[in-house]
């Protein structure tokens, strides 16, 4: 017996224990639990490669943007001068010297090159973030598809009971001579054909599961949540156009421009000369005529770059900066007008598919239900046809499915 349970009270241990093992038997069920679309969307994007890279190169461009907004390293110069070769030594030539010298260079375009790389690096910042927007739709869309078959092959389930129970009651009325024999096959055909649509509903979950175990791996074979996400309503069609000026790759483009346009301004910096300053110090030995050492030498110079030949290199690089610049300003007006075309198709195709909805589900169903409820009704009374039940049957069935297809197409349109 453990050393405190004389201490306090019996209820409180049972309770602790109880607490643990529930703990412990939902820590084991957890794995098998229903896949919510929300949990998917997670795992999809915890540690998603392509947006790691994106962000890894974002991070490379900016450290780029740093790197190239600095001077360049100086140079160290240490060199002998006039030293004589035919005779004498160090000090015995007066303009012989031991140098020294420093060199800085200041380059052309630091501060344009430095915007430019800081501008790619947004770029890249905002295409993470579609890609991440682009996962999420994918992960999303493969688990609705799962959904669909899911309650698909349900549904093809739930409805086999009955057909099993009508083919079994034909069959029966059949031998006492109340039915004919096509009654009888028309049954067991629509068994069959069910039997086809249950083959083709499985066939459908596995590839749903594969395409989302491509995003979440070994978690897409659990069966997904039965319910679908509380998807029912969007902003107006004007506050959306509004909105598309933040879509990423809208922003990315823009960034793009922006790099663009600062290549232009490097290339414009490149045609003007760069510079560089030298700073010596010469030491000498040795003394003059009059018997006083001689002095050491101090010199400053100015390197300055002289763009003679610049019409075949510099005037064609900008050219080539200002076409790239006329190119990322022609493709985000592209895209922007691609993005709004896109959103004015899907805001009708989400309002068609609400319409529908709300058609199925105020009438549609019903009237299916109701259909099939009196053709087995006049068909149990000698009053109906028996081809009538079935096709009624099967109408309800495709209206069910359909139904749910129409759910499931407007969470993708969302």
């Amino acid at each position: 017996m453990c050393a405190f349970c004389g201490r306090v009270p019996v209820y409180i241990v049972s309770l602790v224990f109880a607490a643990a093992m529930s703990w412990t038997s939902d820590s084991q069920a957890s794995p098998g639990a229903p896949l919510t679309i929300a949990e998917a969307a997670d795992l999809a994007l915890a540690d998603e490669p392509g947006y790691a890279a994106l962000r890894a190169r974002a991070e490379a461009a900016r450290e780029r943007a740093v790197a190239e907004g600095q001077l360049p390293d100086p140079t160290m110069r240490v060199g002998l001068v006039n030293f004589p070769i035919d005779g004498g030594g160090f000090s015995t030539e007066g303009m012989t010297q031991a140098q020294l010298g420093v060199r800085q260079a200041f380059p052309r375009a630091r501060a344009a090159a430095s915007e430019r790389f800081s501008a790619e690096a947004t770029a890249f910042g905002h295409i993470a973030d579609a890609r991440s927007d682009d996962v999420l739709t994918a992960v999303r869309k493969a688990w609705l598809a799962a959904y669909y078959a899911q309650r698909a092959l349900a549904l093809v389930d739930e409805s086999r009971a009955y057909f099993e129970d009508l083919a079994t009651t034909t069959t029966s009325l059949y031998s006492v001579g109340r039915k004919t024999q096509h009654d009888v096959l028309r049954a067991e055909l629509e068994l069959s054909r069910l039997e086809d649509r249950r083959i083709e509903a499985e066939r459908m979950l596995s590839e749903a599961r594969a395409g989302l175990s491509r995003w979440i791996g070994e978690a897409a074979r659990r069966p997904v949540a039965s319910a679908l996400p509380d998807w029912h309503a969007l902003p107006h069609l004007v506050d959306l156009r509004a909105g598309l000026e933040a879509h990423p790759l809208l922003a990315a483009a823009s960034a793009s421009v922006d790099a663009s346009r600062a290549a232009v301004r490097v290339a414009e910096a490149r045609k003007k000369p760069g510079w560089a300053l030298d700073l010596g110090y010469g030491y000498r030995e040795g003394f003059l005529p009059n018997g006083e050492p001689r002095s050491d030498f101090v010199s400053l110079a100015v390197t300055i770059d002289l763009p003679f030949f610049a019409g075949e290199r510099q005037d064609r690089k900008l050219a080539a900066a200002l076409g790239e610049r006329r190119s990322a300003m022609n493709e985000r007006a592209e895209l922007e007008a691609r993005l709004a075309s896109e959103l004015e198709a899907e805001f009708a195709r989400w309002t068609d598919l609400t319409r529908r909805l709300a058609l199925y589900e105020t009438r549609i169903l019903e009237q299916a239900r109701a259909q099939a409820a009196a053709a087995l009704l006049a068909y149990q009374s000698d009053a109906g046809d028996f081809s009538d039940v079935m096709r009624a049957r099967v109408d309800e069935l495709n209206m069910r499915l359909e139904h749910i297809r129409l759910q499931v197409e407007r969470a993708k349109s969302y």
